[in-house]
């Protein structure tokens, strides 16, 4: 039978691999993660750090899509209070057109409208976090100007885009020359013109005028389903980054999470191992320090 000239070194590894086992588990513990170095499970940790990658581009495209949500909640909002204004300037230049009103009482209508025409400006500068939302790529501009002999678009004609995924940008506006201003007319122009109408007391003007502004609520209304469009799509896009990012964590929890009840059993059986290491250590290491002693 060979004996081991040297037991003590046996025993010093023994207690040291006993203990690294126990540090391991209780690290496990702590992190919830049984891999928590390269080393620990290379081809796991090589798949989690890919995923880590995709997952903090999600939660950045997950943060574009509510920024982008809310911006175009704020357009649509106030696009829905111009169709509200349009439509009460209708309603006022119908009862204007009718041959029996008065001038006092077309000035009464002429004052409302007027309000209605600043409404609608104000409206149309509406910004959103300090940027004009319908100035197109000029968004540090304030987009229209109301002057004595009508409205100016300051903007461009300039689109922005978002990236909401990997290889997908959505554009998240529609600039105001587009928004406000069809061909040959403007919603500011057919009120201005329903404005010089009722100034003139000209029944018939008013009526064509009002028929103008009713073309206008047409067109700015198929403008503005851009977006209502746009919100519909950014909760599909939002679900389906969700589902992504769901897929991806569970994912990572069969790579390197850790089973808890089993890591509990582990450090207990750790514990009992090392234990025992600890008692065959002092037998043996006893007698070498009292021989060391004499």
């Amino acid at each position: 039978m060979r004996i081991n000239p040297n037991p003590t070194d046996d025993v010093l590894a023994a207690l040291s691999t006993t203990q690294e086992r126990q540090q391991t588990v209780l690290l496990q513990l702590s992190t919830g993660r049984r891999v928590n170095q390269p080393s620990d499970d290379p081809a796991a940790a090589a798949i989690y750090s890919g995923n880590v990658a995709v997952e903090s581009r999600i939660d950045q495209y997950l943060q574009s899509v509510a920024s982008v949500r809310a911006l175009n909640q704020t357009a649509d909002a106030a696009l829905g209070s111009i169709v509200t204004n349009l439509n009460q300037a209708i309603s006022l230049g119908t009862e204007g057109a009718n041959g029996t009103m008065s001038q006092l009482d077309l000035n009464a209508i002429l004052q409302v409208v007027q309000g209605v025409l600043n409404s609608v400006v104000q409206l149309a500068n509406t910004s959103f976090h300090g940027t004009y939302i319908f100035a197109g790529t000029a968004t540090t501009t304030s987009p229209f100007t109301l002057t004595p002999t009508g409205v100016t678009y300051n903007g461009n004609e300039g689109v922005n885009n978002v990236a909401i995924a990997d290889g997908r940008a959505l554009a998240i506006n529609v600039p105001g020359d587009q928004l406000f201003q069809q061909p040959g007319s403007s919603v500011m122009d057919s009120l201005q013109q329903l404005i010089t109408a009722l100034q003139s007391g000209d029944h018939a003007a008013i009526g064509t005028a009002t028929t103008a502004v009713s073309t206008s609520l047409s067109y700015l209304s198929a403008q503005r389903a851009f977006y209502g469009n746009n919100l519909n799509q950014l909760n599909g896009d939002e679900q389906a980054l969700q589902q992504r990012n769901l897929a991806l964590k569970t994912q990572d929890n069969g790579l390197v999470g850790v089973d808890l009840a089993k890591a509990a059993t582990d450090l207990a059986q750790a514990q009992t191992t090392h234990q025992a290491a600890l008692a065959a250590a002092a037998k043996v290491l006893q007698p070498s320090l009292l021989d060391y002693l004499r």
